[in-house]
């Protein structure tokens, strides 16, 4: 079975539903995250995390913190960002940028760290969890990524990277680790556990062991507000004005709160849509059933006819090119038209 196909098994037939959508969802969590990252194979548990991540949104498994942000106009955030979203020089953030102390508090949970060399630049961001996250970096044809995880994942990840044969000593940013280099030329560098967090860093691209080296030591640990304010600026844009662009034509479901998303926090676009189809997803479902339940007829047809309109939601044909997420949606859509709907629509979609 491939990484992708076992990725497939876990998030489409795991049933975190199998619960009733409710009882103790950490304890599926852990057990989830304990088989991603003990997986070995083409992608690794790092690969497959991502892979996860981009895949789909699961309630109580794998979801935004809740975070808050206000802030200024985010040219001003961005003013210290290289031409072209470069992350070079790191500085702080512009004067008058404020950030909620809920966003601030889930920055620190996370390890923080930044590549201070022109021309890098932040391309995408997944997590502000507890348990893991993935923020990826990209200069040319060269691309470093950077998992995190809990500190008690370090022993499964050691353990698989051994089968890439004895690891060198390295530090970043004044966090000593270990360096793995696989039959493929690709290189991970695993980072010892600290402040309760470990992370595994992995290039893609034509990298040689000198331009790994020179990366590395230009890898910086910053202060939450420095790390958000070196976000690209789609990361940091007020919520509101990121949701008016996604639901423009998107039928929300009776008694949708847009200011709700604000705790979808910072992420990147991709993840963004997610956040916030789900929402509008699991609204509609809700009303579906309340309708059923009611005998109210209308308003079944009415929230079956918003859940078949989302094969034309600009929002999921655009996320249809970078990941699964809208063919995930557009199942259980389908499965509402047919008069029909599979329990675990509650993990697939995120719904609480």
């Amino acid at each position: 079975m491939s990484g992708d196909e076992r990725v497939d098994r876990l998030v489409r037939d795991a049933d975190p539903g199998g619960l009733g959508g409710v009882g103790d969802l950490a304890g599926v969590k852990r057990a989830l995250l304990e088989e991603i990252v003990s997986e070995s194979g083409v992608e690794g548990g790092a690969g497959i995390a991502r892979r996860r991540l981009r895949v789909r949104r699961f309630a109580g498994v794998v979801t935004a913190a809740a975070v808050l942000m206000s802030v200024v106009p985010a040219s001003m955030v961005l003013r210290g960002q290289a031409e072209g979203g470069g992350v070079s020089p790191i500085v702080t953030p512009a004067e008058g940028v404020v950030f909620s102390p809920l966003v601030l508090a889930a920055a620190e949970r996370n390890p923080r760290l930044l590549i201070d060399r022109p021309g890098w630049k932040v391309t995408d961001l997944s997590g502000f969890t507890e348990e893991l996250g993935m923020i990826r970096f990209r200069r040319g044809e060269r691309e470093l990524e950077m998992n995190w995880f809990s500190a008690w994942v370090y022993t499964y990840r050691y353990s698989d990277r051994l089968a890439d044969g004895p690891p060198k000593s390295v530090r970043v940013a004044g966090w000593p680790g270990d360096l793995f280099q696989n039959l493929n030329g690709d290189f991970t560098v695993l980072l010892r556990p600290h402040d309760d967090v470990v992370v595994e860093m992995s290039t893609s691209g034509n990298w040689s062991r000198e331009d790994l080296d020179r990366v590395l030591a230009d890898i910086v640990r910053v202060d939450a507000r420095t790390w958000l304010a070196a976000l690209p600026a789609e990361m940091v844009v007020p919520v509101g004005e990121r949701a008016a662009k996604v639901l423009v034509d998107v039928p929300l479901p009776p008694g949708f709160d847009v200011a709700a998303l604000e705790d979808i926090g910072v992420s990147d676009s991709y993840q963004f849509g997610v956040g916030v189809t789900s929402r509008v997803g699991c609204g509609w479902i809700a009303e579906w059933q309340r309708a059923r339940a009611s005998g109210d007829e209308a308003g079944v047809r009415r929230a079956a006819d918003a859940l078949r309109s989302s094969h034309g939601w600009r929002v999921l044909r655009d996320m249809d090119k970078a990941g699964d997420w809208p063919e995930v949606f557009w199942e259980y859509a389908d499965e509402i038209s047919a008069g029909t709907l599979r329990p675990s629509y509650v993990p697939g979609l995120g719904c609480q």
